[in-house]
């Protein structure tokens, strides 16, 4: 029974030293930089595209920022995998409640079931440090970790460049400014953070939303 009662302990350390070394390699596998920046008249996200596994640049293309329906749209950073699946899945859950409903899900409904997704994988979560925002009957922004925490707040930076890219955004970031004000101020928070955090590249993808409409860019910054 000793025996039997030593190996099982000897199973389970092993499992737990296996998944411990799986989330530090994957760990070093986050990169990029995504921002979020709330105003009176909207939303504008943004991420780099840049992906890096160790210390090979892979791809200075990969999408990171998604618009997930008219009025709500995502950024992220972190695994590309992991962020490319996740707002597939919400996208079409978000999209197959609104056709049942006839009417747009909130912001926040948006951000409370993509907790959910993350929340229920939290034993093989989603690499990724994700940003929901948009515009329903008010502009709003929320940030989520890889649990499923759910944070609103007027502006958030999140991924490799956030230290660098947060001074700049704090420095001149007024509620009132118009939104392509709002605009330049997420080039230069990026370009920022390209300049001094080599995980995080110069190629962005940007999404702004208003009431009146959601568009999508995609920028070279140098």
């Amino acid at each position: 029974m000793i025996i039997l009662i030593i190996i099982a302990n000897v199973n389970v350390l092993a499992t737990v030293i296996f998944y411990i070394k799986k989330v530090i390699k994957l760990e070093s596998t986050y990169s990029g930089t995504a921002i979020g920046i709330k105003v009176n008249n909207g939303v504008v996200l943004a991420s780099d595209k840049r992906y890096v596994y160790g210390n090979v640049i892979m791809s200075t293309t990969v999408k990171k920022t998604f618009i997930i329906s008219r009025r709500v749209a995502a950024a992220a950073a972190g695994i590309a995998a992991d962020i490319q699946e996740l707002f597939r899945e919400v996208a079409f859950l978000v999209r197959l409640r609104e056709i049942r409903t006839g009417r747009p899900l909130s912001v926040r409904s948006v951000a409370k079931l993509t907790s959910a997704l993350m929340y229920e994988s939290k034993l093989t979560p989603f690499y990724t440090q994700v940003l929901i925002g948009g515009v329903v009957k008010s502009p709003e922004l929320y940030s989520l970790d890889s649990l499923g925490s759910v944070v609103g707040d007027d502006y958030i930076v999140l991924g490799t460049g956030a230290e660098i890219a947060i001074g700049i955004i704090e420095s001149s970031y007024k509620s009132n400014m118009p939104i392509d004000e709002v605009e330049k101020l997420v080039i230069n928070a990026l370009k920022a953070a390209s300049k001094r955090d080599v995980l995080s590249g110069s190629e962005i993808d940007m999404v702004i939303i208003t009431k009146d409409n959601i568009k999508e860019k995609s920028l070279k910054i140098t």
